[in-house]
């Protein structure tokens, strides 16, 4: 049986068990003279049923699927390990093993491949058809020990909520342990760039040119790795972005909560939270194919050099991306303003336009804070767009006519083709990762600070 098959059958079973365990609740509630007699509602005994028949099944299925393939490959390989001729390349040898048995192998197929072929269909098939009747036998018992567990006095609610409670508990370890993981990640393969290649020299260094070169003679024989370019890039880019999407996005949320009528709204904010769902690629082709031309053109035309590629070209069009990110958290924030903030200013004799910037705003002031920041991290790790747009060049410079490039499309540019994770030039990416994830957090401390201290003040 295939794994969806069965997880559909899996889910069937926990609805049988649900609804099983909640008519037999009602049922012995009336047999006792109605549901208050029952230490819990007839909804909970049905959670308790359910959750007895497909929790631990479920764990069963996800624990054998992560260890299943592990298995089988480890069998499989073990029985032509006597030959020594096919040791080598395993994972080549594996992965031949798997489309012989598939079918979709072209070629000749040697007799110790097809024997090893055959070995991997007979484990798989029985794998699957094990997996399925643990999965089901363990289902059906345990949905049938919850019923004969059933009774009035089974606190069936709490036994639920205890559960529910783990649950959160385990996903809360999660999501902390994936992060710490991240980090972690990053930090060592940077440990191993910094054996390389100096701290000062990565944070301090004015040029950028990882590729190692062919002759001693060249720019960067052994590899330029100062960051300064990338994060002046960075910079340069996102503040043009936030210059655009801050005041239009704040302005933008502040009529349509303040001033516009009910069919105005409803029909300017779904048009302006279109944006938020245009691709990352149409925005570059537009900056690349529109505004970097015009700007161009512009800056020609009044006597300025502007390069093909420039910062502010993608600036302006990641600043448009970002306004429904900026308007539509801010409004959300300042409709979550009590009203009887705005009656009590306009009952005090406060214009609305007062009201709005005296009374409203600062009690907005940090829902707007995060929104805003929320932006800055999305400039921060935009990609498409500088590299349609700003280009690929490390250039430092505080003219954005010119082409810049940013930290996250240096990573992806270090990153793409083969590489091997030993060389600094591979390295330096999760060096510049490293950095992103520190200025990241950085600017997170700086505005829950900032937006403590101002509530203090407003409270």
């Amino acid at each position: 049986m295939q794994t969806p098959t069965l997880f559909a059958l899996l889910l069937l079973l926990i609805l049988v068990a649900y609804g099983t365990g909640f008519r037999r609740a009602v049922s012995t509630a009336r047999s006792l003279g109605g549901v208050r007699n029952l230490a819990a509602l007839p909804s909970y005994y049905g959670l308790y049923t359910a959750l007895w028949c497909g929790l631990p099944a479920l764990i069963l299925l996800g624990a054998w699927l992560v260890f299943d393939d592990a298995i089988i490959r480890a069998m499989v390989l073990n029985s032509i390990a006597d030959k020594p001729e096919m040791i080598s390349g395993q994972n080549l040898l594996y992965a031949q093993i798997q489309n012989l048995a598939a079918g979709h192998l072209i070629g000749e197929k040697s007799p110790e491949l097809q024997s090893a072929a055959d070995y991997f269909s007979l484990l798989r098939s029985r794998s699957n058809n094990l997996q399925a009747f643990l999965s089901l036998v363990l289902a059906s018992g345990l949905a049938a020990f919850a019923l004969l567990r059933l009774s009035p006095k089974l606190r069936a609610r709490e036994k639920v909520e205890k559960v529910l409670r783990i649950a959160l508990i385990a996903c809360a370890c999660a999501a902390i342990l994936t992060t710490v993981g991240i980090l972690l990640s990053v930090l060592f393969e940077s440990l191993r760039f910094f054996q390389s290649v100096p701290v000062t020299e990565f944070l301090f260094g004015l040029h950028w040119s990882p590729q190692m070169a062919l002759r001693a003679d060249q720019v960067g024989s052994s590899g330029a790795f100062g960051a300064v370019p990338l994060f002046t890039g960075t910079l340069m880019v996102s503040a043009i972005a936030m210059f655009v999407a801050v005041p239009v996005g704040l302005m933008a949320a502040i009529y349509l909560a303040e001033y516009a009528s009910k069919r105005v709204r409803s029909l300017a904010k779904p048009i302006l939270e279109i944006l938020a769902g245009v691709p990352t690629v149409v925005y570059g082709f537009f900056a690349a194919l529109t505004v970097a031309p015009f700007i161009r053109d512009l800056a020609t035309s009044v006597g300025l050099e502007a390069s093909s590629e420039s910062a502010l070209a993608a600036g302006l069009v990641m600043g448009i991306m970002i306004i429904p990110f900026v308007s539509s958290l801010s409004d959300d924030v300042i409709n979550a303003v009590p009203q009887s903030l705005r009656d009590g200013a306009l009952g005090l004799g406060s214009t609305k336009s007062e009201t709005v910037r005296k009374v409203v705003i600062p009690a907005a002031l940090p829902g707007i804070v995060g929104g805003v920041l929320l932006a800055v991290s999305r400039a921060i790790g935009e990609t498409m767009i500088v590299v349609m747009a700003a280009g690929l060049a490390a250039n430092l410079t505080a003219n954005p006519l010119e082409s810049v490039t940013t930290v996250t499309v240096q990573i992806v540019t270090l990153l793409v083709g083969d590489q091997e994770f030993d060389s600094p030039k591979t390295l330096a990416a999760f060096a510049l990762g490293l950095m992103l994830f520190i200025s990241t957090l950085v600017l997170n401390f700086i505005a829950l600070h900032v937006v403590k201290k101002y509530r203090e003040q407003y409270d």
